[in-house]
């Protein structure tokens, strides 16, 4: 294995909490039916357009003011500390680079908010490349971001791993070639990454180290 491709939210970085609570205050700022923190929960890794237009039926135009009331909330809650990195990730992360890993990222997330979490996290060396929401054509689960990424360091799949806690993560790593490592701490259950079939599962990201060094 020569390159890992992360997905972020609910793999390296514990955002769950910010992102259902900032989801059910945009619902509620717009009028719109209510829906449960695990409805919520289960759209992580989705855009975010794409995401509510899937909790709620509504227009594009409604989908439209949905992101950007959500993009609104969540800069003012935010706040330092809110969002922590997961058991491990910083080590872990910190030991596979010393070992020549190649490391990147795929995220729906857009760019400028994920680089302000990497930074802050003191993790953004780590990473040779990103692709976020806003890079590709199509997003998760297509595997655009995984062959973008693949394509840009001329490195093959089966020399590629793709670790998520979502299904749409182990979906794109199918839908790409590549193997697939699904998280159980996150977003995703372990029957999740048990029925999409990932290559593997780890319930602490530590033991990515003992998969891999």
């Amino acid at each position: 294995m020569k390159l890992i491709i992360f997905d972020f939210d609910g793999t390296l970085a514990d955002t769950e909490a910010l992102i259902t609570q900032t989801m059910q205050k945009t619902i509620e700022a717009l009028h719109l039916e209510p829906r449960s923190r695990e409805q919520c929960r289960a759209m992580i890794g989705l855009p975010l357009k794409e995401t509510f237009m899937r909790l709620i039926p509504m227009t594009g135009e409604m989908g439209d003011r949905c992101v950007d009331t959500y993009s609104q909330i969540f800069g003012r809650d935010n706040r330092p500390g809110v969002v922590r990195l997961f058991p491990h990730v910083a080590d872990t992360l910190a030991a596979l680079y010393a070992h020549g890993y190649t490391l990147t990222i795929a995220t729906s997330r857009h760019r400028e908010s994920l680089m302000e979490f990497l930074q802050g996290m003191q993790i953004d060396t780590y990473f040779r490349y990103i692709v976020t929401v806003s890079d590709v054509a199509q997003a998760k689960p297509h595997p655009d971001m995984v062959l973008q990424t693949m394509e840009y360091l001329s490195i093959a799949p089966a020399d590629t791993l793709m670790v998520g806690d979502a299904v749409y993560d182990i979906q794109m790593g199918h839908n790409a070639g590549v193997h697939t490592c699904g998280v159980t701490y996150g977003n995703g259950t372990r029957a999740d990454m048990v029925a999409c079939q990932a290559d593997h599962i780890i319930d602490d990201f530590g033991q990515l180290g003992s998969l891999l060094l």
